[in-house]
Order: structure tokens, then sequence, then C-alpha cells
């Protein structure tokens, strides 16, 4: 089975995505329909859905949305880590049509001010109620945020962590560090998985992707490895850089040299074990 780990669904007439108004290329609807015809056309099997803004509403949009659709096979929601009683939010989410289908949650931890967010202890206690409640937490942070994400992984080791887009590397700067010794770090806790997505808009990649992209996949397959690896496209955000067929085949390059075992770790296998997709 073939898995795109990441990708966004959102309809303006539901909800603005004021994130966009200033980027044309997105500031318009993106429907399953839509996903669906790319993810056929690439010989994409399944999908994850990933939330997009801090209200739960959108969560139980999503749920709805895979309980039409065969393609949506897992979610990541948002509900607030910092609710006394999210234990009760993410059971109540489990309850409506799709609840099945939710894997994880997440909080645009990038949008926060304080680069040591993550070690916070109300934040914390709702990352242990997430992974309590058999669910993935994704990180979603920025490069500054970076050490203090790796420290709350190794700090709560029986929760399982989603790196979203590798941590944002700051590309094109000279130097693979200290990104290189944090992957390194993270690769040290077996709760820790990364995701190959979002790295096509990173600034400083430009035209010349595989040159550029290169050193930071072998990092990631010498530190994760392809069994904590997986791929997603965040279509439609990739859109700003690159069609979804080119990140695909991009991503697909840039894993040529890897066995058929290794490739189907990365394309499938891994997003199926951390997000419970039966294959």
């Amino acid at each position: 089975m073939r898995i795109d780990a990441h990708h966004h669904l959102w309809d303006l007439d539901v909800r603005d995505q004021s994130w966009t108004r200033e980027l044309p290329a997105l500031h318009r609807t993106f429907t399953p329909d839509e996903l669906r015809t790319l993810l056929d056309r690439n010989a994409v099997d399944a999908a994850v859905v990933v939330q997009t803004v801090a209200v739960p509403e959108e969560t139980s949009e999503l749920l709805a949305l895979a309980a039409r659709d065969p393609h949506i096979r897992a979610v990541i929601g948002w509900t607030s880590l910092t609710d006394p009683a999210i234990g009760d939010r993410l059971a109540e989410l489990r309850e409506r049509p799709g609840g099945a289908t939710l894997a994880g949650i997440r909080h645009g931890i990038q949008d926060e001010p304080d680069p040591d967010w993550t070690d916070r202890q109300d934040a914390r206690r709702g990352m242990a109620a997430v992974g309590a409640a058999g669910l993935v937490y994704e990180l979603l942070v920025r490069p500054d945020q970076l050490p203090a994400a790796v420290r709350v992984v190794r700090d709560l080791p029986d929760v399982p962590f989603v790196l979203d887009h590798a941590g944002n590397p700051v590309i094109g700067a000279g130097t693979l560090e200290p990104w290189t010794a944090l992957m390194r770090e993270l690769g040290e806790c077996p709760n820790a998985s990364v995701k190959l997505s979002g790295l096509v808009t990173r600034p400083g990649v430009g035209p010349d992707r595989m040159r550029n992209l290169r050193p930071y996949i072998d990092v990631l397959l010498n530190t994760a490895g392809p069994d904590r690896l997986m791929y997603g496209s965040d279509w439609p955000v990739c859109l700003l850089a690159a069609g979804y067929d080119e990140v695909l085949a991009t991503a697909e390059a840039l894993s040529a040299d890897l066995s058929t075992d290794e490739r189907d770790a990365v394309f499938g296998a891994t997003a199926a074990r951390w997000f419970g997709i039966p294959v």
C-alpha cells in the first residue's frame, strides 16, 4: 500500500483559512474529489489528512470526510492540549462519525512565540493524554523550537511522536548543524518518527530540489531510517513550489537507492504502522 502521510483539505465556504489570504495559490477550496484524482493518477492508495486551524469543529468535519471517502484512512486532528478534560474531548471525537479514523492530534506550535513551548507542563500533560488514548502526537515546530521538541520526545517515552516536515530545517545556510545533531538525538528515541514532507517549500530549496535536498534526506535515512520515515505530499501547501506529481517524483528520486523493502517503508509501511492503517 502506498500512503500519502500528510495532506490538507479545506472549504472556504465552510471556514476561512486566513493564513492563505496572501497566498493566491492556496486561497481557494481544496476538496476530497480533487485529492482523489491526484492519488489515483499517482497510484497512491491511502492518505492521512491533517488539521490546519485550531478549532474543534474542523476535526469533526475531517472525521466526517474520512467516514465518506475510502482514500482518507487516518485523521490528525486538533484539540486543546491545555484543556484539563482533554481525555474526555478525545473520547468524544472518537464517538463522532468517522471517529475510528482519528489517529493523532496536532497543535501549530510553530505559531507560538515561545521557543520552549513544549516544555510547558500543561502542554506536556496534554501530550501524555494523547498518548494514553492510543494516539500519535504530531510536532509542527520552527527550527528554534526543535531542541525543545526533541526534549519532550525524550522525556515522554510512552507517547508516540511524529515530527512534521523533518522539523523545518534551515536549507541553504551552508551547514546542516545543529539540525543534524538534533535528528541524531531524535533517532535515538524509539517513540519518534519523521515525516518526509513540506521540504520543497522551504526557503533555500529553489528549483534544483534534488541537489539541495539530498544532504537532508541522507541525514534522515541515517538517523530515523526508513522504518521511521514516512512520505507526505503536504498538498496543497506544496503548490507554492511544485505540483503533487512533482513532489512525489522528487521523493521517489531521492530514495531511488533504497532497497524495495526500504522504499515500501518510506512510502507506506511506516505510516500504516504509526497511524494504525490496515494494509
